[in-house]
C-alpha cells in the first residue's frame, strides 16, 4: 500500500487569514511594531481587497465615511468621503504596495483547519491551495483570523415562490455578471437594506425605471459625499495632522449622534424624518415608505450620499414600494395586495450570510471547539484558546476603528509576550464571568440573527464583553496593561518537531 507523504510544514511567527481591509492593516501594524516577525498571509480568493474586490455591483460604495474607514498610519487623499468601490480598491493596493506586503501574500490558499499543539507551543494550519485542493501545512506561534464575516462564496437567496416562472434575469448583487445590460430596461430591486439604498440610483442612470420593493422600511440618510472641513484642513495644514483632525472630528460626530439616536429616538427619528421629507415630493406616502418599525441603530442606518436616492426618486426615475412578495410570474413579481410588479431584470438584494472565523475548524490538542460555546475576551481573543486571536469591527461606526485598534492590541501583546519569553497566552474565566451570555452581534438585522448560532458569545461582564465605543476601546486596547490578570502566560519550552501532529478533522 502506498502512503500518502506529509506536506512539508511551513513555520512562522504569526499566520494572519485573509488579504482584505483587516488582513492588510494587520500586516502593515505588525511591521510597523514588531519589525522583524515572520509572517504570512493566506487569501482565499486570487487577489486581495475582501469586499471591495468581490462586489461588482453598479454604485458599489462604502457606507462609511473614508476618515474612518481609512487606516489610521495611512491618509486618505481621495476627493470623496463617502467613496466608491474602485477608489477603495485603489486605496488598499497602494497600501499593500508602499508597505512592501506583495512578497508575504500567498493567493489562493484556503485555511481549512487549525490544531493548537500546547507540547510544542504552535499552531498547525491546513490549507487547501488552488482550485486542486492541494494541501498545505502552515506552523504559527500565533494565528491572526482577519477574513472579516461574511461568506464569500454565497450570499443570502430566499427561494421565493414561482421564480422559475420568471422570464427575465434574476441577479444577486454578491455575483454580479459583467455584461448584464440594464439600459431602458425595468428594474425591480428586493431589499431596503444599505446594498439596495446604494443600487436604486446607480441603476437608475441607465434603466428605464427601477422599483425599490421593501418588506419594510430602514432608516436612510442623507449624508454629504464630500467632507468640506477636511478639504480645507488638507489645505492650510500637514496631510498626517490634517487627516489625524478629520478623523477624531468624524469619531466624535458618529459617536455623538450614535448616543443621540439610542438615548433620544424620538429626536433622532424626527430629525431623519425631517430631513427626507424636504428631499422628497410634498405628497409623497412618507409613512408608509420611511417609518421603520424598529428603534434607530437597532439595525445599521443606510447612507445616501448627497441624498442621492431621495433625488432619483423625486425626479421619478425610481420608486419604493412597500408590500409582501406573493411570489413571481411570468412578467415580474406578484404582491400579497394583488398588485403586479413588471420587470425585465429582478435583483435580489436580500442580505449576506455570515461565516464565523472564516468557518474554519479550530481545535486545540486534538479537541474541536464549538464556537458557539466560547466567549470572546475584548472582543478579540476567545476564552481558554492559547495565542489566537481574530478581528471584528464596530456595527454602530466605520469597521476600521476597531480592526486598527485589534491589530495594535495584537502587536502589544506579542511585544510583552517578547519581552518576558512567554511562548503562550490565553484568556482564563470562571463561569461567574461569563455571565449572562449575550450573543456577540446585537443588531437585529436579517443577516446577523440568521447566523448567531454560528458565532461566540460575550458576557454582560468586562473584559468579556465586546464594546460598541471607540472611545472606551482606545482607552482598554491601546493603554491598559497587557497582563491584567485573565490573560495567563507561560513559558514552556516547545519540543522539537518530531513528526506532524493531527489536525482536526
Amino acid at each position: 500500500m502506498t502512503r500518502k507523504s506529509t506536506p512539508p510544514v511551513e513555520h512562522l511567527d504569526v499566520l494572519i487569514v485573509g488579504a482584505g481591509l483587516s488582513g492588510i492593516g494587520a500586516a502593515c501594524h505588525l511591521q510597523t511594531e514588531c519589525p522583524g516577525t515572520r509572517y504570512a498571509i493566506l487569501e482565499s480568493r486570487r487577489e486581495i481587497g475582501g469586499t471591495w474586490s468581490l462586489f461588482q455591483y453598479p454604485g458599489i460604495r462604502s457606507d462609511s465615511d473614508m476618515y474612518t474607514f481609512g487606516y489610521s498610519f495611512r491618509p486618505w487623499t481621495g476627493a470623496k468621503s463617502i467613496s466608491d468601490g474602485d477608489s477603495i480598491l485603489t486605496y488598499l493596493r497602494d497600501t499593500v504596495r508602499e508597505y512592501g506586503i506583495e512578497r508575504h501574500i500567498h493567493f489562493e490558499h484556503r485555511v481549512v483547519s487549525a490544531n493548537w499543539s500546547s507540547s510544542e507551543a504552535r499552531w498547525l494550519v491546513e490549507v487547501e491551495i488552488g482550485a486542486a485542493k492541494e494541501t498545505a501545512l502552515y506552523g504559527s506561534q500565533f494565528l491572526y483570523i482577519c477574513s472579516g464575516y461574511y461568506d464569500y462564496d454565497n450570499g443570502y437567496a430566499p427561494d421565493f415562490p414561482g421564480q422559475e416562472r420568471f422570464q427575465g434575469q434574476i441577479v444577486h448583487p454578491q455575483h454580479w455578471p459583467q455584461d448584464l445590460s440594464y439600459a431602458g430596461k425595468q428594474i425591480v430591486v428586493i431589499g431596503s437594506g444599505a446594498t439596495a439604498v446604494t443600487l436604486v440610483p446607480a441603476l437608475a442612470e441607465k434603466a428605464a425605471h427601477v422599483t425599490m420593493l421593501q418588506r419594510s422600511p430602514s432608516y436612510i440618510t442623507a449624508l454629504p459625499a464630500k467632507d468640506i472641513v477636511a478639504e480645507l484642513l488638507r489645505k492650510v495644514l500637514p496631510l498626517r495632522l490634517a487627516y489625524r483632525i478629520a478623523r477624531t472630528k468624524v469619531i466624535l460626530m458618529t459617536m455623538f449622534f450614535y448616543h443621540l439616536a439610542r438615548r433620544f429616538p424620538s429626536l433622532f427619528k424626527r430629525l431623519i424624518r425631517e430631513a427626507q421629507k424636504k428631499r422628497l415630493p410634498a405628497d409623497y406616502d412618507f409613512d408608509a415608505h420611511f417609518k421603520p418599525r424598529y428603534q434607530p441603530w437597532d439595525q445599521r442606518v443606510c447612507v445616501a450620499p448627497d441624498g442621492d436616492l431621495f433625488d432619483t426618486i423625486k425626479a421619478g426615475r425610481a420608486s419604493i414600494v412597500t408590500d409582501h412578495i406573493d411570489g413571481f410570474i411570468e412578467e415580474g413579481i406578484r404582491l400579497k395586495s394583488g398588485r403586479t410588479l413588471p420587470a425585465d431584470i429582478i435583483i435580489s438584494a436580500t442580505g449576506l450570510n455570515l461565516k464565523a472565523l472564516g468557518a474554519i475548524r479550530l481545535g486545540v490538542d486534538g479537541v474541536l471547539l464549538e464556537l458557539c460555546k466560547t466567549f470572546t475576551y475584548k472582543g478579540i481573543m476567545l476564552g481558554n484558546v492559547p495565542n489566537m486571536a481574530f478581528c471584528v469591527g464596530y456595527t454602530n461606526a466605520s469597521w476600521t476603528l476597531r480592526a486598527d485598534l485589534s491589530s495594535l492590541f495584537v502587536c502589544r501583546l506579542l511585544s510583552h509576550m517578547d519581552r518576558h519569553g512567554y511562548r503562550q497566552v490565553e484568556p482564563k474565566a470562571d463561569d461567574e464571568a461569563l455571565q449572562p451570555p449575550m450573543p456577540l452581534l446585537s443588531f437585529t438585522s436579517g443577516y446577523v440573527v440568521r447566523s448567531l448560532d454560528q458565532f461566540p458569545k460575550q458576557s454582560g461582564k468586562l473584559p468579556w464583553k465586546l464594546r460598541q465605543n471607540y472611545l472606551v476601546d482606545l482607552l482598554n486596547l491601546r493603554l491598559r496593561a497587557i497582563d491584567d490578570g485573565t490573560l495567563v502566560f507561560s513559558k514552556g519550552r516547545p519540543s522539537e518537531l518530531a513528526g506532524v501532529p493531527g489536525v482536526t478533522g
